[in-house]
């Protein structure tokens, strides 16, 4: 199977810190793959060193076979990386389908290119094509700041889907979400996996990320400590001391 993301040998140190210290793996096209730890493992740096927010210390990152190592966000954005925040990154005074318009236009040009734009109705209808595929659309005219946080990360992974990302990377989809919207959350990243989207998860429910993902990384103060099958990463030695001691 082809690999959609390579990252090979990363580090990241801040000062004397190695928070990713020389990690290994791949993502393969049409899987998702789950990125597991404890707090403080690691993930979320990783996450931000292959999205560009970080500069990796070392190693090399591959997107579709193209080194994109130290590429700027916007640049990783535009070759196909859409990713999420721990903290939901929404326009909070602004209706839902705005919002998902906003999020298109990100993608779309420069800013006076955007201005300019005369026809917004095929950005519109495919706002509207995800709000309905995430069973918000009774929602479109709601403020943001007004939804639940379940329907608040259901929006952010919307705002994701306008750019048609190639890869899709998600940082804890399901926290602070109950379970009925957890549920939804995780049935809608199973319905884009079999359409062909790619994912790369965080996710600290064992659950989810048990019946959720293909493949789990494991990560433990910054190095890769297993790679697998969910029952094979459920049964690892190593991964139940990293969580529970021993």
């Amino acid at each position: 199977m082809t690999s959609i993301l390579e990252v090979k040998g990363l580090r990241k140190k801040f000062y004397q810190l190695e928070a990713v210290a020389g990690v290994d793996f791949e993502v393969r096209e049409g899987e998702i793959l789950g990125l597991i730890g404890p707090n403080g493992s690691g993930k979320t740096t990783l996450f931000d060193c292959v999205t560009g927010i970080q500069r990796p210390t070392a190693g090399d990152i591959y997107f579709m076979g193209k080194r994109i190592t130290r590429l700027k966000p916007h640049a990783v954005y535009k070759l196909g990386v859409g990713r999420t925040f721990q903290l939901v990154q929404l326009f909070p005074g602004m209706t839902v389908l705005d919002n998902m318009i906003m999020a298109i236009q990100e993608s779309e040009g420069t800013l006076l290119s955007r201005l300019f734009k005369l026809d917004e109705s095929d950005d519109v209808k495919k706002a509207i094509e995800l709000l309905e595929f995430l069973n918000i659309i009774h929602l479109k005219d709601e403020f943001a700041k007004n939804l639940s946080y379940g329907q608040q990360k259901l929006l952010d992974l919307g705002m994701v889907l306008m750019s048609d990302p190639k890869l899709i990377m998600l940082d804890e989809p399901m926290a602070g979400v109950n379970a009925t919207l957890g549920k939804e959350i995780g049935e809608r990243l199973i319905e884009l996996n079999a359409r062909g989207c790619s994912f790369l998860v965080i996710e600290h429910n064992m659950r989810v990320v048990m019946n959720l993902c293909h493949r789990i990384v494991v990560l433990d103060g910054g190095k890769k400590i297993a790679e697998g099958l969910p029952e094979e990463i459920q049964d690892n030695e190593q991964v139940l001391a990293a969580y529970f001691g021993g």
